[in-house]
């Protein structure tokens, strides 16, 4: 049976039999769950309390052959393997030679995507299209799935409000009614109807909780959250993932009210488990565990464990010298219970029965190859590209670009021909990403019917910090002009003989995701030169943003400025398309735009507080105003909302009211209009933000046509966590009301909440 079975794994054929393991089969009649449990126990009761610790160790893949001998001492789990053929390997020594023959649980940062890569989370939070999102994590974790991966530490849910936070890139922005319904599409689209569904994996959304307040926007920096700010910012996003079902959580990296996340009781058990009901398992960040004698509340790895075990976390995240290796002495000593230890290796195991991975651990290599990259897949990563890009600027309406008036185009930067570049973090060299620069797709798109010239431009200084991210992608290297006056003079040259300049600027992938803050929102290197001299050439100019945050370009006279964000596997065609009208740009911004890193923190949902009609005097040098508001973007097309009008003028505390509104395309193209709803509760008891967003939809209107939205009020919209009570309430209040196109639409209607 070995032979043959190695033989199979040798050449990536799947195997169809069950594997025999010392889980006994579910036994006849009862439920699926009885018997996930059933089996769960007989394994745990014939463990021994190493086997135990191991189960909840995920080892790194960067071990070498040390791999090997934890495989066969019963290692639970892995992170960053893809290969096919290597998993098998694993999973082959897992069912043959440990002994109790548990299958590996393989996990791996599929953030958005594996092979077809779409564009960044940011970017897809900026298309205001859950349906679209959970669709693109349904196709990337086939992918993932296809290939042997079981468990993704996505989606990463931490509202950032502070754009120095390298990490910014990888959520939905700052407000927690957006946030919400991007992390309920993003487990969706993961793990499917429930987990083990065929072609899904599970969701573990991370980092909980906190993690994007970091102080500054220094990334692994400690956080200082109010009571109000965790239960109404940062945790609603957390509560919607679980809810949608989520079978995993993965705690952050810092400290709430002192105590780490990794180690915190009341977050990890109290709210988590028995507030919200989550029944998964709970996951560090990579060596949150180890770490907690640096963060000073354990003297040892043996301490770190217990009290991390004894909190409610289930399994460590390590690179090296797991701490949860020690639990077995730890119980011992009476640090942390049995009973606890049971209950993590439980959970553990569980979800490796309802995942198959008993009867079915093996994956077909052959099968995975086909799965990826399809041509499929390709196309809904240009869509997703498409309706994911916001036009921030457009004067003049330069944009979409007139093909009978455009022979010539001069594509300037050097991120332009970087197709690495154009896929942003958390993108693998191993996996073989589709690549497509932006030049490439304006070429393509103009053919033979316009010319296509290209400069470089500046040189782009690498990142400051290096990571082991950066390690894996060592040899995807991006084009890299000279770093003198030269680059800039034949730019300027290529843009004076031509109709158009199209400038390709912004950050470099490594320098947004982890690792990754700065301490300003500038252009990396000379880029801002290179544009302030191609704009001082009087032609006309559109920017090309590549980025993961807002970035200050210094009061451009650029007349078009074209947020593409970090676009994916077909952002070149994308690009092309929407430059030229072939698709229709519709993406608003998932949050506020400064003007300078000197505004930051600013955010639209913040509290009147006092002299509120002296806001905009709070710096006395500039205006307070946004560079953009949120929830900001322009069309090819215009629209017109008619006043909101209610169902009602009064609702109780348990009622709700429904806002009507007749949205209308008055241009002259097809196109799509995020309709957002902000309320305002006028009184209260506690200060209440100036406006909230409680309801948005993106629609698709031709020209002229009219159609009627409804937005729903209710008490899940109107209520709050209060401070003073210490839990959720709703006041008797007047509620104003405003429907429109961005952040700054005005409130016209407002209804009543009377008491119970």
């Amino acid at each position: 049976m070995a032979k043959s079975r190695s033989a199979a794994v040798a050449t990536g054929l799947v195997f169809a039999a069950s594997v025999s393991t010392a889980a006994p089969a579910a036994p006849a009649g009862e439920s699926t769950e009885a018997s996930i449990r059933t089996r769960a126990d007989a394994l745990i009761a014939q463990m021994t309390p190493e086997e135990k610790a191991a189960q909840l160790i995920t080892y790194f893949r960067g071990l070498g052959n040390i791999q090997d001998e934890r495989v066969i001492g019963g290692a639970g789990s892995f992170l960053f393997f893809s290969d096919p053929k290597e998993i098998n390997r694993l999973q082959t020594l897992a069912v043959e030679k440990s002994r109790l023959k548990i299958p590996l649980l393989f996990g791996f940062d599929v953030i958005h995507g594996l092979s077809t890569i779409f564009p960044v989370p940011l970017a897809q939070a900026a298309s205001w299209d859950p349906a679209m999102i959970e669709r693109n994590q349904a196709l990337a974790a086939g992918e993932a799935r296809a290939v042997g991966i079981h468990w993704t530490f996505g989606p990463m849910l931490d509202i950032a409000r502070d754009p120095r936070w390298g990490r910014m890139v990888e959520g939905a922005g700052e407000d927690p009614y957006l946030g919400s319904a991007v992390a309920a599409a993003q487990v969706r689209g993961f793990q499917g109807a429930r987990i083990g569904v065929p072609g899904h994996i599970i969701a573990g959304p991370k980092h909980f909780v906190g993690y994007g307040a970091a102080l500054g926007g220094r990334d692994y920096d400690e956080v200082d959250l109010s009571d109000s700010q965790l239960w109404n910012v940062y945790l609603p996003p957390f509560k919607a993932a679980v809810d949608a079902g989520a079978g995993n959580v993965m705690s952050a990296y810092m400290g709430l009210n002192g105590i780490p996340a990794a180690a915190n009781h009341w977050l990890l058990t109290d709210v988590l488990r028995k507030t919200w009901g989550f029944n998964g398992w709970v996951v560090s960040d990579g060596q949150n565990v180890a770490n907690l004698p640096t963060h000073g509340i354990a003297k040892d790895a043996q301490e770190a464990a217990a009290k991390a075990l004894d909190a409610g976390l289930d399994m460590e995240m390590a690179f090296a010298g797991p701490a949860f290796a020690s639990l077995p002495k730890a119980v011992e000593a009476g640090q942390v219970s049995g009973q606890r230890l049971d209950q993590a290796v439980r959970s553990v195991l569980e979800v490796k029965l309802r995942m198959g991975l008993f009867e079915n651990p093996y994956v077909d290599a052959a099968k995975a190859a086909k799965a990826l990259r399809s041509p499929a897949n390709l196309a809904a990563a240009r869509v997703a590209a498409e309706r994911s890009a916001v036009l921030l600027k457009n004067e003049g309406s330069l944009l979409p670009l007139d093909r009978k008036a455009v022979h010539s185009i001069a594509v300037i930067g050097g991120l332009a021909d970087s197709p690495r570049d154009s896929n942003g973090p958390w993108v693998f060299k191993f996996n073989e990403p589709a690549l497509q620069g932006i030049l490439d797709g304006i070429k393509a798109k103009a053919g033979a019917r316009m010319s296509v010239g290209y400069a470089p431009g500046v040189k782009i200084p690498p990142r400051f910090n290096a990571s082991i991210i950066d390690g894996m992608n060592a040899d995807l290297k991006r084009p890299e002009p000279k770093d003198d006056d030269s680059g800039i003079a034949e730019a300027v040259a290529l843009a004076r003989q031509s109709d158009v300049a199209v400038v390709v600027v912004g950050e470099p992938q490594g320098m947004s995701g982890e690792m990754a803050s700065k301490s300003n929102l500038d252009l990396p290197g000379r880029q801002q030169e290179l544009l302030d001299a191609v704009v001082a050439t009087g032609k006309p100019v559109v920017v090309l943003l590549l980025n993961g945050r807002p970035l200050d370009l210094h009061e451009t006279k650029a007349q078009a400025i074209l947020d593409v964000w970090y676009p994916g596997s077909r952002g070149g065609d994308a690009a092309a398309n929407l430059l030229f009208g072939d698709a229709v740009p519709g993406g608003k911004l998932p949050f506020t735009w400064p003007r300078n890193v000197g505004q930051v923190p600013l955010i639209y949902s913040h509290l009147t507080s006092h002299d509120p009609k002296g806001a905009n005097k709070r710096y006395s040098n500039e205006s307070n105003a946004p560079r953009y508001p949120f929830g900001y973007g322009l069309s090819y097309s215009t629209f017109a909302y008619a006043s909101p009008s209610l169902d009602r003028p009064s609702i109780t505390q348990d009622g709700a009211v429904t806002v009507s509104v007749d949205l209308t395309n008055t241009g002259k193209v097809t196109a799509d209009e995020v309709a957002q709803l902000y309320i305002h509760q006028r009184s209260g008891t506690a200060a209440r933000p100036v406006r909230e967003l409680k309801g948005f939809q993106r629609v698709t209107l031709k020209p002229g046509e009219m159609r009627t939205l409804r937005f729903r009020l209710g008490p899940n919209e109107l209520r709050y966590w209060n401070a003073a009570a210490r839990g959720w309430v709703i006041d008797a209040s007047t509620f104003d009301v405003a429907v429109g196109g961005d952040s700054t639409s005005p409130f016209i209607a407002s209804f009543e909440v009377t008491g119970p």
